[in-house]
């Protein structure tokens, strides 16, 4: 079993009278910077000038500068914004401004586990990745809670790299839930990983299968969007709470019975083995190179998938269902 830190291995004193600059003001950028604050730490933003997220800081009493000016000011530097930005904001406005003894911080690992980026050898450079989105990364935080957070250490300058990630995950909440340590190639190839072959990738696209299957066999397409889209809520959510055994205890005898007799013949040894293959292309770079390359040709074939899956009718129905289910619009 990993160690894992809580409120008593963390000490928030050294980040202290520090300047926190955290460049980006989106969903993880605003969660972790209203946080830091509320422990009463120093934070500024960095972002465009007059744009939303500018704008988004100032109202709620955080100081916004221009990300170069941040940069220069902030002695530890988080970087918060999309992963195919960050190579290319970190060379024209950061990297100047990273002096001896500063801290690099990230809260996922791409950029410097592929080399994106590469910082200057007398700097810290670390992870704090909370284990939720930024939303209830805030709202735990408010209720007197936290999110799980990772912490690794790509380098170690000043010798009290360990010490900082520790503590500034304790500011944004993390240490109350726990804090488990790990390394940038870890958690930049399991977080990709997890989201193309299982959380994102893997379950929209059996989701599609499953509808289309059904859609194709002459039943309503209402009923196989209640089916293969609608219903996956109640499962996740036991899982989420219970693991799978303790979803299996919540549903019928027939549904479970059908779980373990038929789950395995679709998500087989031959799924497996292409999960494998994805896995591979991520530990060799090849999916970051593509991902790269993707946004320095502008993203013409990110848009055009995009726009197909746009025009699915499983997204037709469902728009249409879920506009009947006015509890969702809360």
């Amino acid at each position: 079993m990993a160690k894992v830190y809580y409120e008593k291995d963390a000490d928030l004193e050294l980040l202290r009278g520090k300047t926190i600059a955290i460049i980006g003001f989106g969903n993880q950028g605003a969660a972790q910077a209203q946080n830091l604050k509320d422990s009463g730490l120093n934070v500024i933003i960095g972002a465009v000038e007059g744009s939303r997220s500018w704008k988004a800081a100032q109202e709620v009493g955080i100081e916004a500068l221009p990300v170069a000016d941040a940069a220069k000011k902030g002695e530890i530097i988080q970087i918060l914004i999309p992963d195919e930005v960050q190579g290319k904001v970190y060379k024209e406005s950061i990297r100047k401004h990273l002096k001896k003894g500063k801290t690099l911080m990230f809260s996922h690992g791409f950029n410097i586990h592929f080399r994106a980026i590469k910082p200057p050898k007398d700097v810290d450079v670390i992870m704090v990745a909370p284990k939720g989105p930024g939303h209830m990364v805030r709202q735990t935080y408010i209720d007197g809670a936290g999110v799980p957070c990772l912490i690794a250490i790509h380098q170690d300058a000043t010798g009290n790299a360990k010490a900082t990630a520790l503590a500034y995950a304790k500011g944004i909440g993390g240490s109350r839930a726990g804090v488990f340590e790990t390394t940038f190639k870890e958690e930049t190839e399991t977080d990709l990983f997890g989201e193309q072959t299982v959380l994102c990738g893997g379950c929209s696209s059996l989701i599609k299968a499953g509808f289309e299957t059904l859609v194709e066999a002459g039943y309503q397409p209402e009923m196989a969007y209640f089916e293969c889209c609608h219903e996956l809520k109640l499962i996740v959510d036991l899982i989420y709470k219970q693991g799978i055994l303790g979803m299996r205890k919540a549903i019928s005898n027939t549904a479970e019975y059908g779980d373990l007799t038929v789950g395995p013949k679709i998500i087989d040894a031959k799924v497996k083995n292409k999960m494998k293959l994805a896995l591979k292309r991520i530990q060799k770079g090849a999916f970051a190179r593509e991902w790269l390359k993707e946004n320095k040709d502008g993203c013409k074939n990110f848009n055009a998938l995009r726009d197909k899956d746009r025009e699915h009718q499983i997204e037709k129905v469902g728009g249409e269902l879920r506009g009947m289910m006015h509890w969702l619009k809360g």
